[in-house]
């Protein structure tokens, strides 16, 4: 399994903006943010045994972009990355949104 670093490093390959959570400044899409959004620790002996984080990974395009998507899949399937993948339609941006679920280490 990926740690969130790793994940960074392997998102800053591609050839788009890449920030955790939000960037700094208005970016032109594409772009791709990615943050934490929880645990799902395993614990042993009452203690945290092996930390679990869930993260997602959101693509932000001007259109439905498959060709972007494939490039991140790729990226993922070439490093056994396993994800589940929703659309979602960001009308008062006017932005597509493909998010990707990913569990890290």
């Amino acid at each position: 399994m990926i740690t969130l670093n790793q994940l960074a490093q392997l998102l800053d390959t591609l050839p788009y903006p890449v920030s955790y959570s939000d960037f700094n400044k208005k970016v032109n899409p594409p772009f791709i943010a990615y943050k934490e959004t929880g645990t799902n620790n395993f614990a042993a002996d009452n203690r945290v045994w092996k930390k679990v984080r869930s993260v997602e990974v959101q693509l932000y395009t001007d259109k439905k972009d498959l060709k972007i998507e494939k490039q991140i899949e790729d990226l993922f399937y070439n490093h056994s990355i396993y994800y589940d993948a929703d659309d979602f339609f960001i009308e008062k941006e006017n932005l597509h949104q493909r998010i990707y679920y990913i569990t890290t280490i």
